[in-house]
This record gives C-alpha cells, sequence and structure tokens, in this order.
C-alpha cells in the first residue's frame, strides 16, 4: 500500500520535473530519447525563432547603415577637402573629379540608394585616409579583436559560475567575499584596471609582454582587462538565479532521491539559473567590441579598436561606417544564437 507521504512526494516530483522540462523519475537534463509533445525541440519551432531573428536582424542593420549614412552627412566640412587632406592645394577640377567619382555630387536619396545597393553586395566603400578597400581594412584587422573578445567572454564565463555555484546558498560570510571582488571588478574602469595589471604583472614581475599580441602571453592581461568587470556582472546575476533556483520544489525533491549538493548544482540549479546569464552574455559580448577599443589601446594591440581610433581621429567616415556595421552584425548575429540558445535550456519556450 502506497502512504499519503509517498503520493504527495511523487505528485510533487512530476510536478517539478514538468517545470524543469524533464519527466518524472529521470534525474539528467536532457529529454529523454523519441519525447513528444510541447517540450519537444522540433525544426519548426527552430525555424519560426529564426525566421523571426532573421526579420529583426534585417531591421536593425537597416537602420545601422540608415544612421551611419545620416552621421556622415551631418558631418561638417568638405568630404574631398577631407580626403586631400588640410595641406593640399587642389585644382578645382580634380576635386570636381573626386566628387564624381565618389558620387558625392548626386542627390542626397540617390546616394542612400547606392550605399544601400554596395551594402548588399559587401562593398563598405573606400578608406578615405588610407585609399584602400574598408572591407579589406576590417578584415585584416578582425581576428586579433575576435581572439580578445572570447578570451575575455571564457574569462568572465568561467570566473561567474565558479563563484556563483560555490557561494549561492553557502555561508553569508563566503558570499560577501565574493560580492566584493564582484563588486570592485564593475566598479573599476578597464583601463585603470589594464594599467594595474601592466604595472604589476608586466613591469614588475615581468611575467607578461608589456605590448603586441604575439602569442598566448600576450592576450592574458587584455583578456583578464575586458573580463573581469563582465565576470562580476555575470556572478551577481548568476548567484540570485541559483539562489532562487535552490528553493523550488523540484530542488526539494533532487535532495530526497539523495542528490549530492554538487549535482543539484550543477545538474538542476544551474539550468534553471542560466537564462539570465545567457541574456546578459549575449548583450555583453556585443559591448566587448566596443570595450576592446581601450583595451587594444592601453596594451597597443592592433584590432578594430586601434582601426576605429585612427579613423575617429582623421575623419575617415567610411571606415566608421563599416565598424558600426560590423558591430550591428555582430550584434544579431550574437542575439540570434543567445535565442536559440533559450529553447536548449528552457524546453517550455519550445511550444509549436
Amino acid at each position: 500500500m502506497t502512504s499519503p507521504l509517498s503520493s504527495t512526494s511523487a505528485e510533487v516530483g512530476s510536478s517539478a520535473a514538468d517545470d524543469a522540462g524533464v519527466l518524472p523519475g529521470s534525474v539528467g537534463l536532457g529529454e529523454p530519447a523519441g519525447r513528444t509533445g510541447p517540450h519537444r525541440l522540433s525544426g519548426r519551432v527552430v525555424a519560426r525563432a529564426v525566421g523571426r531573428r532573421l526579420a529583426a536582424a534585417v531591421a536593425v542593420l537597416l537602420g545601422a547603415a540608415t544612421t551611419a549614412f545620416v552621421a556622415l552627412q551631418l558631418l561638417p566640412g568638405d568630404p574631398v577637402a577631407i580626403i586631400l587632406g588640410p595641406s593640399t592645394m587642389a585644382s578645382p577640377q580634380v576635386r570636381a573629379q573626386i566628387r564624381d567619382d565618389l558620387g558625392l555630387d548626386e542627390p542626397v536619396v540617390l546616394q542612400y540608394l547606392h550605399y544601400l545597393g554596395r551594402l548588399l553586395h559587401g562593398d563598405l566603400g573606400w578608406s578615405y585616409q588610407l585609399q584602400q578597400p574598408v572591407s579589406d581594412l576590417i578584415g585584416d584587422q578582425l581576428m586579433p579583436t575576435v581572439q580578445l573578445a572570447l578570451a575575455a567572454l571564457t574569462v568572465a564565463v568561467v570566473l561567474a559560475v565558479v563563484s556563483a555555484v560555490a557561494t549561492a546558498g553557502r555561508h553569508r560570510a563566503l558570499r560577501a567575499v565574493a560580492s566584493f571582488w564582484e563588486l570592485v571588478s564593475v566598479s573599476t574602469p578597464p583601463f585603470w584596471l589594464g594599467i594595474l595589471l601592466l604595472t604589476a604583472l608586466s613591469f614588475k614581475v615581468r611575467v607578461f609582454p608589456v605590448a603586441g599580441a604575439q602569442g598566448f602571453s600576450a592576450l592574458v592581461l587584455p583578456a583578464l582587462t575586458l573580463g573581469l568587470p563582465v565576470a562580476g556582472i555575470l556572478g551577481q546575476v548568476l548567484r540570485e538565479g541559483l539562489e532562487t533556483a535552490l528553493e523550488q520544489p523540484f530542488i526539494t525533491t533532487a535532495r530526497a532521491r539523495g542528490l549530492s549538493q554538487t549535482a543539484i548544482r550543477a545538474r538542476h540549479a544551474l539550468r534553471h539559473a542560466t537564462v539570465g546569464l545567457v541574456t546578459l552574455s549575449g548583450w555583453l559580448a556585443g559591448t566587448l567590441l566596443g570595450g576592446a577599443v581601450l583595451v587594444e589601446k592601453v596594451f597597443s594591440r592592433p584590432g578594430i579598436g586601434a582601426l576605429t581610433l585612427q579613423a575617429v581621429s582623421s575623419r575617415d567616415m567610411p571606415v566608421v561606417m563599416g565598424v558600426v556595421m560590423l558591430s550591428a552584425l555582430v550584434f544579431v548575429t550574437i542575439s540570434t544564437v543567445v535565442d536559440l540558445l533559450y529553447l536548449l535550456i528552457d524546453p517550455r519556450l519550445r511550444a509549436d
């Protein structure tokens, strides 16, 4: 005969398992093979999510392109004079020829349409100062920035997960220590953090190189400088999510099954807490491009940041517009990936 207590526990376990997106009696995080129903990750659900994100991506890219074009039009001064430089004495005929070659003598509406047409063909234009295709300039400087951004994001996620899992729901003093370092990392300006790391680990101890992008050792300090503030934000959000998840009924059921605290945190609570982590990771990954500008300057690294600073200082607007379009493309790509990760993390979002 089944006791009322065991019956109640079974009901709680079934309800908690439904909330967690797993079948009753299943301890793992993945869905059992052959499962059907509203929580099944079907091709239709994925296609619908991708379709929505692609439509949003087109709108974002169009808005970024329009904003960049308007900024170019509102820029004070003559673009031809910027191209020729302040010390160049060119005849009116030469200036007129340059204006005709660049299409600057056409109405603004036609210039805008031609600009969109070139973007559709992957043509970002020519640099005013360097006289090279903008796509080539960005392509040459893209890989160092990608390496820095991925390394910084890896540092941030690893530190945030370790800190949050080790301290969530633990002793108050342990959580206070973790919250303290997170607050310090978030409050410290990246350029100041980079200078401190350079002073301590490059000038005094001489463990890492001062500048450049040669080898793994040259990537450590820039990645820490860019990743520590991000780790502080992610750690705070993940700890709050873990502490909320640890209070849910399905955690009580997992404890009743005899699972260890490590297994409960890693296999159950962490999954429910990662939705906020994924959301912030996607948003912060886009902001890493902006943070890379200062970090690359501090550590004298090549990359998109150094190229952007040079373009802004010389008013090379085609390069600036190209960087804006690249940032918009990175943003919409990461947003699409994050939306698909939601479907993997939370089965309740898979309803057709």
